[in-house]
């Protein structure tokens, strides 16, 4: 009985999460479509406003897909785990994680393990 609350509460808190992920690429969108729209046909016209869109949504992208795995090994782990199901969290979270890795590439212009150009080292 404890079991099957417990995971009730689990799927529970996990559709929460996803829910939030799912809010966060949503609201990211429709405020940066917002501030492209200022950007483009406002006062403040620059040419940059392309890519501030596609660097601020692909940072909502991010955020929100973080969330998704976070809702993901919640929802794997409320479950008795079968190598079926840890078979699909992993292939979810390595789908995930590349396409994490992908818009980070796309936004910063480097990888995530790499140092901006004007970090010291801190050996």
């Amino acid at each position: 009985m404890f079991d099957q609350l417990a995971t009730e509460i689990a799927h529970d808190v996990a559709k929460a999460i996803e829910l939030v992920g799912i809010a966060i690429i949503a609201l990211g969108a429709i405020i940066n479509l917002g501030q492209f729209a200022l950007r483009s046909f406002g006062a403040n016209k620059d040419g940059d406003a392309l890519a501030a869109l596609r660097s601020n949504f692909g940072r909502s992208i991010l955020l929100g897909l973080e969330f998704l795995i976070a809702a993901d090994i919640i929802n794997t782990v409320a479950v008795t785990p079968t190598l079926q199901s840890v078979i699909t969290l992993g292939a979810i979270v390595i789908i995930r994680t590349f396409l994490s890795f992908s818009l980070e590439l796309e936004i910063e212009g480097r990888w995530p393990w790499q140092r901006r150009a004007g970090e010291a080292r801190r050996d």
